[in-house]
């Protein structure tokens, strides 16, 4: 019993932590609307944007979920805050995952 109690907790544990990552099929199904302003390959034309290819995973999580919950400011804020804010955890997560493993 002890050990199919191990195997199902680590199970979960492992499902946990591939979903923290995203899925980046479906963050490119949701980079649409980000493509306008970040390029359809995550670079942007316009210097005033970023470019998201290759950013690191972690941070663009932190940032979005900044701009989604209110609490990051400046710069086009205001538009990110605005395309962020129906954005899941879960499409968050998917998103970052997509840009970082643009090259």
């Amino acid at each position: 019993m002890r050990k199919i109690l191990l195997l199902s907790m680590a199970a979960w544990l492992m499902s946990q932590l591939a979903l923290a990552e995203g899925n980046p099929a479906a963050g490119k199904a949701k980079a649409a609307i980000c493509s306008s302003c970040h390029g359809a390959n995550g670079r942007a034309v316009i210097a005033i944007y970023p470019n998201l290819a290759g950013q690191n995973r972690e941070y663009l999580e932190v940032a979005l979920r900044a701009y989604r919950d209110g609490q990051r400011g400046g710069g086009q804020a205001a538009l990110m805050i605005m395309n962020a804010t129906g954005l899941s955890d879960e499409d968050i997560a998917d998103l970052a995952s997509y840009y970082a493993r643009m090259e």
